[in-house]
């Protein structure tokens, strides 16, 4: 498993369940609609179960590594600067980074590089958690990694944080 293949595995989810290639693409140069974000936000369910399924095909160090990958992107979008245009709380900030990860890779770039682009109240619970809940129902429990998923664990995002 390498980054490559993590955004590639993102992105069949997204072809095996809504596809919504025009609104993501929209969604990443910061030009989506109301109305084509909430059914961008609705065809989230059917991606996270396609992305589920390719699970099944991960061995344990595959899914460790989905897991590690996924931990780091959500520790490096947690930033300050993300969440003024996101949504204020702690766990409604982290769903939102899971929300910008979900998208792919072109959004999760684009809010990386200039979080104005980040909408407010689009989230993804289940895909902050789901490869953690899918190794320990295949391995147990999943050794720890030092990185924290959580909000404001990220120092350097949170300058003025003491």
């Amino acid at each position: 498993m390498n980054e490559e293949r993590f955004w590639s595995m993102i992105e069949k989810a997204w072809d095996t369940g809504a596809g919504m290639k025009s609104e993501r693409s929209k969604l990443s140069k910061g030009k989506l609609s109301e109305e084509d974000a909430d059914a961008l936000t609705e065809a989230l369910d059917e991606t996270i179960e396609a992305l589920r399924e390719q699970f099944s095909g991960l061995d344990k160090e595959d899914m460790l590594e989905f897991d590690r990958i996924l931990e780091r992107k959500l520790y490096d979008l947690d930033r300050a600067e993300i969440q003024e245009f996101t949504d204020g709380s702690d766990d409604g900030f982290l769903y939102a980074r899971g929300f910008i990860v979900a998208a792919g890779k072109g959004y999760y770039d684009a809010v990386n590089a200039k979080p104005k682009i980040a909408m407010m109240d689009m989230e993804c619970e289940d895909m902050c958690y789901l490869s953690f809940h899918v190794y320990k129902e295949r391995f147990g429990d999943m050794p720890q990694s030092g990185i924290s998923r959580e909000s404001c664990s990220n120092k350097a995002g949170w300058p003025n944080l003491k």
